[in-house]
């Protein structure tokens, strides 16, 4: 019989709760932050699984928590250090909210990852699902998790009919997930949702002949499962033109770090920016970086060309190769430079577009002219 729902009785609860997790101890994946109750390390993966496949975490957790086994070591580690280790992973504010808050951690907690919803959720970078997670998997503390894993099943289950992107439907699921949280096996509960999402309820075409929970979903009743969640219609995705500059002197170039504040921040990058209507891509290029770095700079030649798609926008990428007519770089608006010859490049936290670049460069690096200005009657 479908759940109630508002109230699931306790008898629909005791159901719910036993299926699922029969399905889940039997069906979990084998994950390295599943065999821990460190709160740390159960912190860390829970941010590198934000907007991230499990099996892209499999391969960066082992390697970040070996170059930073504890919060001391992380709280203690320079950040381009931590970005590095990051980068691929993409969203790099969550590694550098990260390491400001295992600096937190260590100045204000003796070391220790508090074990109270309202201390850690004054932790940078920690909203109500990683309170709820590190919580409930460290601690055994009944507090539910709600992901977009859990917002799927329960949607379906309770067949939701308002926006669940809402405040509103927000609110409703998380009371959801608390009703039915069970309170012996909390940790567990949670990851039984999430996997039986990740796994079973998936966005397009459910497996619901093998759902565990197929008896009371109300979806799955009147055959309406992928009407559920219901959300609004996607916009359309956006794409920007940008331009950078490769800009040598000798077999050295410029690279500059992204603010911490915007997009990819604390990232370093080849200068460049987007192209402005009405402006011709090597106009862009030399405007961007005399705004960035106050130099007037001649565009050489078009180097490279690659497209990049990020979570909400699409990017063609057109890199040229610079040198510098007049002016010094100058840092500006907090971002720092330096000069660094390519085999130095490994040793920087790049974004995937301009990492894909530096590819590029390193493949066509016995070019003999790669390094070399054209002369002046070039165009």
């Amino acid at each position: 019989m479908p759940l109630d729902t508002t109230t699931p009785t306790d008898a629909q609860k005791r159901a719910f709760r036993t299926d699922l997790l029969d399905w889940y101890d039997e069906n979990k994946r084998s994950m390295p932050w599943r065999d821990t109750d460190d709160p740390y390390r159960i912190w860390v993966s829970e941010i590198m699984l934000q907007q991230t496949r499990v099996d892209t975490v499999r391969d960066y957790y082992p390697r970040f928590l070996e170059a930073f086994p504890t919060v001391e070591a992380l709280a203690n580690a320079d950040r381009d250090e931590v970005l590095k280790y990051w980068e691929g992973l993409g969203f790099y504010a969550r590694a550098r909210h990260l390491h400001e808050a295992a600096r937190t951690v260590v100045e204000e907690h003796g070391g220790t990852v508090p074990d109270t919803r309202d201390a850690i959720r004054d932790l940078k970078g920690i909203g109500p699902y990683t309170a709820a997670a590190v919580l409930s998997i460290a601690h055994d503390e009944p507090h539910a998790v709600l992901d977009g894993n859990v917002t799927r099943v329960l949607s379906r289950v309770f067949a939701v009919k308002e926006d669940a992107t809402t405040s509103t439907a927000q609110r409703e699921l998380r009371r959801l997930a608390n009703d039915l949280l069970l309170p012996d096996r909390p940790g567990d509960f949670n990851q039984a949702l999430m996997e039986l999402g990740a796994l079973v309820c998936t966005p397009s075409t459910p497996l619901c002949d093998r759902c565990s929970l197929q008896t009371v979903c109300r979806a799955h009743e009147a055959g309406t499962e992928e009407d559920y969640p219901i959300t609004p219609e996607s916009e359309p995705v956006p794409h920007h033109d940008i331009a950078v500059g490769l800009v040598f002197d000798d077999d050295q170039l410029l690279i500059q770090r992204r603010p911490d504040d915007g997009l990819l921040g604390g990232l370093w990058e080849f200068p460049g920016g987007k192209q402005e209507d009405g402006e011709s891509m090597e106009a862009a290029c030399r405007r961007e970086l005399e705004e960035e770095l106050g130099i007037k700079v001649a565009v050489d030649d078009l180097f490279y060309t690659l497209s990049h798609a990020y979570s909400h926008f699409k990017i063609t990428l057109r890199a040229f190769r610079c040198h510098i007519e007049s002016g010094t770089p100058e840092a500006r608006e907090d971002q720092p430079f330096t000069w660094v010859g390519l085999d130095e490049l490994d040793d920087y936290a790049f974004p995937r577009a301009n990492r894909r670049l530096i590819e590029e460069l390193e493949r066509r690096q016995s070019e003999p002219s790669l390094f070399d200005a054209p002369p002046p009657d070039a165009s």
